[in-house]
């Protein structure tokens, strides 16, 4: 019920109390008086002008309070049935007053409304107390005690609000601090050791006395893949260490998503698989955030069929957009021509395809890993960064169920 008056009497609302009123109004001038004594046009006149006032009681309550309190002392004097839609509309004025203000400014607005009773005692004393009860005293206690159940209910919400953001805060410096304890063990366990590989091939890419061309191909690859790795370390460690760096630049630019997509073959290709690879050109405008989505979906992709599959496996990777500009990543292998090896140390089940939903989903895409034939399929869609107003984007992932244990991708 409290609720229900806030509302209506909401300074947005006044259309509603204003209809109301004039409803009111038209009603008890129409059908409540007698025929032999209708309402004159005096009477019309001052009931129409008691609810247009009715109007200001949201915004100057104060002085719509003491409008309406003269024009109920005018209307003791030439008003006959309009007496009492102005009582009613000077109840309702203070009554809002009582409702938004306190202090002087209500006792000022009662004080009006009273005098003008106390000044025009049409029934003597027992008529000015019920005037002074009902038309005074009780709008300023209903308005009051809205007002004090508004307040202690903005309070409430204002305790949850900072409760909110206190646990908010807490969770935040929890987060920041297992990132900070996160960057140190990477910065200083695993880059300082990628960091001492890195140094020791390229001293032995110096050192070395050969003059075989496979094994400078295979150091100058080592090399290269260390030296990337460390740089993606130290990125990943900044961005762990503060995540809201806006100048940290992205794992890909954009545009060289291509060329680096080609490199990921290429070393998938140095390794011994036999990839098939077509790529959309139209993938090098893709945002970053997509694009190294399908980079590290290609890379991880292509490192379970080397882990998987064999080393002399086949492999065919398609990535293409689709017309509502989402991205579809399918890897295919031909299973390899080896049997599959018992789970090792080495290979084991990893967290691969944890990871790879983990990315799909945060993007709202889907993904399906599954068997084809004696290979693996592995199909990605990641949908368009800006979907079409009324087509929802699923956030769901699909993974079909793993095989027997000795089969299991990581």
């Amino acid at each position: 019920m409290t609720q229900l008056i806030g509302r209506l009497f909401d300074e947005r609302a006044w259309p509603a109390r204003l209809t109301l009123l004039l409803v009111l109004t038209v009603g008890y001038l129409v059908l409540l008086r007698a025929p032999a004594s209708p309402p004159t046009t005096t009477d019309w006149v001052i009931a129409l002008v008691a609810v247009a006032l009715s109007a200001g009681g949201g915004r100057w309550p104060l002085a719509t309070v003491i409008a309406q309190s003269g024009l109920l002392m005018v209307v003791y004097e030439v008003g006959q049935h309009a007496a009492v839609i102005v009582k009613i509309a000077a109840a309702v004025a203070l009554f809002e007053l009582a409702m938004r203000r306190s202090g002087w400014q209500v006792l000022v607005g009662a004080l009006a409304p009273a005098t003008v009773y106390v000044l025009h005692p049409a029934g003597g004393v027992p008529s000015l107390l019920y005037s002074a009860a009902i038309m005074v005293g009780a709008p300023v206690l209903i308005g009051a005690y809205i007002r004090s159940v508004r307040q202690t209910a903005e309070q409430a919400q204002q305790r949850v609000a900072e409760e909110q953001r206190r646990r908010l805060s807490e969770t935040r410096a929890a987060r920041a601090t297992e990132r900070t304890a996160v960057a140190r063990e990477l910065h200083d366990v695993v880059a300082h050791h990628v960091a001492s590989i890195v140094l020791r091939v390229g001293v032995a890419r110096h050192v070395l006395p050969t003059d075989d061309p496979r094994v400078r191909e295979v150091l100058d690859d080592v090399h290269g893949s260390g030296t990337a790795t460390l740089s993606a370390l130290r990125r990943l460690v900044t961005v762990l260490r503060d995540p809201e760096v806006g100048d940290t630049p992205p794992f890909v630019e954009p545009g060289e998503l291509p060329a680096a997509l080609d490199e990921v073959v290429q070393r998938g290709r140095q390794v011994g698989l036999e990839i098939d690879s077509s790529v959309d050109p139209a993938v090098g405008g893709l945002d970053p955030v997509r694009g190294l989505a399908v980079l590290r979906l290609t890379q991880e992709g292509l490192t379970n069929v080397a882990k998987h599959a064999g080393t002399a496996a086949k492999a065919e990777v398609t990535m293409r957009l689709t017309p509502d500009d989402a991205v579809l990543l399918e890897i295919v292998d031909d299973g390899g021509t080896s049997p599959p090896a018992l789970p090792t140390a080495a290979n084991a089940p990893g967290h691969g395809l944890v990871g790879m939903r983990e990315r799909v989903e945060l993007l709202g895409g889907q993904l399906s890993v599954g068997r084809e034939g004696r290979g693996w399929r592995l199909s990605a869609l990641l949908p368009s960064a800006t979907p079409p107003v009324g087509i929802p984007v699923s956030k769901t992932c699909r993974l079909h169920a793993p095989p027997p244990p000795a089969e299991v991708r990581s």
